[in-house]
């Protein structure tokens, strides 16, 4: 079974005793070997908000950059973008106020979503087609579960997947934190005028790229931190011996 933790020790490790007609030498005994095989397997929690998000994310985007058209008396707006009519009382960073002094600020984060967005879907690609099921034991029976059941990816293909989910959730963490910090520095010019049950709301909705990028990033940081610390040690033990 794959686990999403301590993934060298996640893979059965291969027969290495020595045959009778030759003895251990350093070619025949790899350290990497020895330690098994790293691999790179998502959790179920990351792989649903990818899936929940992205559409999102690409909503977000549309609306922002086909503004004006996209907003309240547009000729886009209806029907893709009527929801953003109260949206953009709440945040005037959505609204007329930013458009009007020209704030780029707006649109500098839309576009940086469509690079994030990008990576996170070749992200995707590569787990969904390259990816294997991890097998679970139920009693007596083995199963590899459904559509969101636990994958892996190894290899080339596996180090390329975690270091594009991490880079993007880096981002996604980063200006997500930029967002709040320009309300936070700028004395909340944009939601400031909100009663408190309001801005407790705007909290809510934009708190989640907070929490599941920064999840996904110590997740996939531990794991680089795993495959640099195996191949390391296996150097370190092949000039030992």
């Amino acid at each position: 079974m794959v686990s999403t933790r301590g993934h060298p020790k996640a893979f059965p490790e291969p027969d290495l005793t020595p045959s009778k007609s030759s003895s251990p030498s350093k070619s025949s005994t790899p350290s990497r070997a020895r330690k098994g095989k790293w691999a790179h397997a998502p959790p179920t929690l990351a792989i649903v908000w990818l899936l929940v998000s992205l559409p999102l994310v690409a909503w977000d985007c549309g609306y922002v950059l086909l503004r004006p058209h996209s907003m309240p008396g547009g000729k886009l707006q209806w029907p893709l973008f009527v929801p953003y009519e109260l949206y953009v009382e709440m945040d005037y960073v959505y609204g007329w106020k930013a458009y009007n002094e020209r704030n780029g600020f707006t649109s500098a984060q839309g576009f940086l979503n469509i690079i994030e967005s990008l990576m996170y879907v070749y992200y995707l690609y590569l787990v969904f087609t390259h990816g294997r099921k991890a097998t679970v034991r139920r009693g007596a029976k083995a199963t590899t579960g459904g559509f969101l059941a636990q994958r892996y990816v190894d290899g080339k293909t596996g180090a390329l997947a975690t270091l594009l989910v991490f880079t993007a959730a880096v981002m996604t963490l980063s200006k997500t934190i930029l967002y709040w910090a320009n309300e936070y520095f700028s004395g909340f010019s944009n939601i400031g005028h909100n009663p408190p049950q309001l801005i407790l709301l705007w909290v809510v909705l934009n708190g989640a790229w907070l929490v599941l990028p920064a999840y996904i990033t110590y997740f996939t940081g531990e794991e680089i931190l795993q495959g640099l610390a195996g191949g390391t040690a296996g150097s370190d033990e092949a000039k030992s011996e």
